[in-house]
């Protein structure tokens, strides 16, 4: 089994006395894991980092087992992101959810090109947590248990949609959800346009409808909680004042 592919480092924990086990996001393949030869040396360290964009090319004896890769790293990196802490947790916990969430070796490039374009804006604080909120309901979305955004669950109406139902991820208009309002999660106007702006906690509203559905449906089923590196993501930008 061989191919060659463009990726992003999702881990990497050393293997040996210079190798580690990489674990990468590829566009076209989807997860896979590759021993790589050399990858503790100081040239390598750098590209090893979650979000560090690559070229792979893996080799298999068998397609069930371990391969090997080699990686040529493309671009700097996530370098510019390292006197960041904010940036670095938001890169940490999407990269964690990606290797937590997505299967192997199935293709996903939604679920590539969406962490792409999160590791993209990481440098524009005032934009990025909320692209952040887009790409965990994206990657529901790409693993079948998307939100309908699109119209009220109960009445069907296209207009006020404030609320979202826990239950099944559709949204609910202010009229409709009123009895029910403290069962109901609060929808931020930023997930239904791409042009609505943002309002103070509206990326912690966002953050809590995205993390009940993972939590549900990704990770409770597979019997593992939701990656630490997400609860530590939420109490940074908590401290920053970003929710």
């Amino acid at each position: 089994m061989e191919w060659e592919d463009e990726a992003l480092v999702l881990s990497a924990r050393i293997h040996g006395e210079t190798g580690a086990i990489v674990e990468l996001l590829t566009e076209q393949h989807g997860k896979f894991a590759a021993h790589v030869a050399g990858a503790a040396s100081r040239r390598m360290k750098p590209f090893l980092q979650p979000g560090s964009r690559v070229i792979a090319r893996y080799r298999a004896r068998m397609s069930d087992q371990l391969g090997t890769a080699t990686l040529e790293p493309m671009g700097e990196g996530v370098a510019s992101l390292f006197d960041d802490p904010l940036a670095l947790a938001g890169l940490s916990s999407a990269a964690s959810l990606a290797a937590g969430a997505l299967p192997e070796r199935e293709a996903h490039p939604g679920a590539f090109h969406a962490l792409e374009a999160l590791i993209g804006v990481l440098q524009i604080p005032d934009i990025w947590p909320a692209v952040y909120v887009r790409y965990e309901a994206g990657l529901l979305q790409e693993l079948g248990f998307g939100l309908d955004l699109s119209k009220c669950a109960a009445t069907g109406t296209f207009d006020d949609l404030i609320y979202v139902s826990p239950r099944t991820g559709r949204a609910v208009s202010r009229a409709a959800g009123e009895p029910y309002k403290d069962k109901l999660l609060p929808l931020p106007p930023f997930l239904l346009s791409a042009q609505g702006g943002l309002a103070e906690g509206d990326v912690k509203a966002g953050l809590e409808i995205t993390g009940h559905f993972l939590e549900q449906f990704v990770f409770g089923p597979l019997n593992r909680p939701l990656p630490p590196t997400r609860m530590w993501l939420l109490d940074r930008l908590g401290e920053a004042g970003r929710l």
